[in-house]
């Protein structure tokens, strides 16, 4: 069995949200005051997750695994999933994103569990510009938890920013030369239209191309062949060895290559992060259905997949969930 598109696409890395809650407030993500969070019975336990995490690596064909929230450290049995995952028979490949506030006091525990690498969200390395955009004066911390990351053998540790028009555009050169510098891989990624409070404009998004014309001010970029389905397109940095990655889901999405599917954390299968259908699987979760009928009615999810996320479409509607209650 295998988790195959209507368009012959077959998914192969799965994204399990632990928790809608996170600790930060991101002005692209969330509204000052928070959201309201999903209520404990509505969240999956431990064991649901693990059950699910099962299902789909040992009879659907999954070989990655990323822990994604919210802010998946919030959730103080991840170093459990993590080991529960890594425990079976095939050892799927494991990751996180994270916004790294508590990764210094986790990092080798969660090395320990299994945990491969991670991803870490950063948008400056500026504190005064890091709390303008996430409300909070943690900046600290971040640094803190990806030199963490890095000590327990969690590499490569790749560094995600999101540039913000007139916040901090310009500084996709000065995070290359810091991540560099600290041996993190860069990701920089288009503002997508999943903030909470509907406040996308997509004439204000910084775009793939900006972002690469401005690096190119400053250093040489060549082309790396071999994506495949990852999402970055990648570069080589001065001749190597660093690279840096462009993220243009909006402007060159890559849809046609896509070979996720998410897990949301109360139990919903979502087929693109822009998806407005989901497949529910807590109810059959919690009402005695067997691994195989649950398999099946993923793979029945599955073929409604879309070929595209339609943002270039004029019919384009923002999803009701935001990102932190969908999972990265």
């Amino acid at each position: 069995m295998q988790l195959i598109d209507g368009h012959g696409r077959v998914a192969t890395d799965l994204r399990v949200s632990l928790t809608d809650r996170c600790n930060l407030r991101c002005q692209y993500c969330m509204p000052a005051e928070g959201l309201d969070w999903l209520a404990t019975d509505e969240t999956l336990t431990d064991d649901e997750l693990n059950r699910l995490i099962r299902i789909g690596v040992e009879m659907l064909g999954i070989r990655d695994v990323r822990f994604t929230g919210g802010e998946p450290l919030l959730r103080r049995s991840l170093p459990a999933i993590v080991a529960e995952t890594k425990a079976l028979p095939s050892q799927p490949r494991t990751a996180m994103t994270s916004n790294g506030l508590g990764l210094k006091h986790t990092a080798q525990a969660l090395a320990d569990a299994g945990l491969d690498r991670v991803n870490i969200s950063l948008d400056t390395t500026d504190p005064a510009t890091f709390e303008k955009i996430t409300r909070r004066p943690r900046l600290h911390d971040v640094i803190d938890g990806l030199a963490a990351a890095h000590d327990a053998g969690l590499r490569p540790v790749k560094v995600n920013a999101v540039l913000l028009r007139g916040i901090n555009d310009q500084e996709a050169p000065d995070l290359l030369r810091w991540c560099i510098k600290h041996e993190y891989e860069l990701r920089i990624i288009e503002q997508m239209p999943l903030d909470a409070q509907h406040g996308w404009n997509r004439e204000a998004m910084v775009t793939a191309d900006e972002t690469l014309a401005l690096l190119r001010e400053h250093v040489r970029l060549t082309p790396l062949d071999g994506r495949g389905s990852a999402p970055a397109e990648k570069f080589l940095v001065d001749d190597g060895p660093h690279t840096v990655g462009i993220i243009g889901s909006v402007t060159k999405p890559f849809c046609g290559d896509c070979n996720r599917v998410r897990l949301t954390a109360d139990g919903q299968i979502m087929n693109c992060l822009f998806a407005r259908t989901e497949s529910d699987l807590r109810r059959p979760l919690r009402s005695g259905a067997s691994d195989i009928e649950i398999a099946e009615q993923w793979m029945a999810a599955m073929t409604t997949k879309l070929p595209g996320h339609g943002i270039d479409d004029p019919s384009f509607l923002q999803l009701d969930r935001p990102m932190s209650a969908i999972g990265g």
